[in-house]
């Protein structure tokens, strides 16, 4: 996806929720926004957004010496969503269709985002995905892809949502690679989050090598970059990872909510609206 007007405040944003988390120096800030409001103006608009949110939470982290800002937040996360598991377990094993609600509760989770500016209830997120329609539901492709894989290449987004995508992964029942984030960015898991959250259980955890908000496959490293291109099937959770991998040539099934204008109107639906879209698929 490329980067569009209206992103472009939206980074300033980004840059400032990110500083304050990590310093309270008012120097520090206002170097930060006009460090990323020097770099904003020579931005090519081809590049994906992601793109761009690597150079700036590099900025932020050689400005504030803060390497992981979202440190503690992403533990709670975890511990929150660790909490519920145990209840969204039980509702799976008398769903009737366990995929499908495990596919709901893994959306449910990518509420848990600080990209955007929003507030979250997760509890809640969880109970209302339950009966929430979606607004593109390409499951019967999902299923039909699923059933011929042997190897899935499971692209995890935010640190939390990753207790929602092991619920996920437990019901695929296929050898499963979780790919993070290679360093701290926002809160997105990094192999230790994923750790934290149980994933070296059901998967092989690695990173993608990626240091931006997304995935981004010419910032990737070798072994995601083989692995992206045979797996049987790939699975892309959240916004960043849809603004990185929207134009690739290969088949590949987006879980998210949309949280973002710009993203529902490139997808052509609503904000708020959830999304299992699958591109490339026959």
């Amino acid at each position: 996806m490329k980067t569009y007007l209206d992103c472009l405040p939206c980074f300033m944003q980004q840059a400032l929720r990110a500083g304050r988390m990590a310093t309270n120096d008012e120097k520090k800030l206002k170097e930060i926004l006009s460090s990323v409001g020097a770099m904003i103006k020579d931005i090519p608009m081809q590049n994906t957004p992601p793109e761009t949110g690597d150079a700036i939470y590099k900025k932020v982290r050689e400005i504030t010496g803060v390497n992981d800002p979202y440190k503690e937040i992403k533990k709670q996360n975890i511990a929150e969503a660790i909490a519920l598991y145990p209840e969204m377990k039980k509702i799976i094993d008398s769903s009737d269709d366990k995929i499908l609600t495990a596919i709901r509760f893994a959306i449910a989770g990518n509420v848990i985002d600080f990209g955007v500016n929003k507030e979250f209830d997760i509890e809640q997120e969880v109970k209302n995905n339950l009966e929430k329609d979606f607004a593109i539901f390409d499951y019967d492709k999902f299923l039909e892809e699923l059933e011929k894989a042997n190897t899935v290449l499971y692209i995890g987004d935010n640190a939390g949502e990753s207790v929602f995508d092991k619920i996920l992964i437990e019901e695929l029942g296929k050898q499963v690679t979780f790919v993070v984030r290679d360093i701290p960015v926002i809160n997105d898991a990094t192999i230790d989050d994923a750790i934290a959250s149980g994933l070296d259980s059901v998967s092989e955890i690695i990173s993608s090598g990626c240091t931006a908000p997304g995935t981004i496959l010419n910032l990737c490293n070798d072994d995601f970059l083989k692995r992206f291109n045979n797996a049987d099937m790939v699975i892309s959770k959240g916004q960043g990872n849809y603004e990185g991998l929207s134009n690739v040539s290969r088949s590949v099934f987006f879980l998210l909510k949309v949280k973002c204008p710009i993203i529902a109107n490139d997808i052509n639906v609503k904000e708020n609206d959830i999304v299992l879209k699958g591109i490339n698929i026959k």
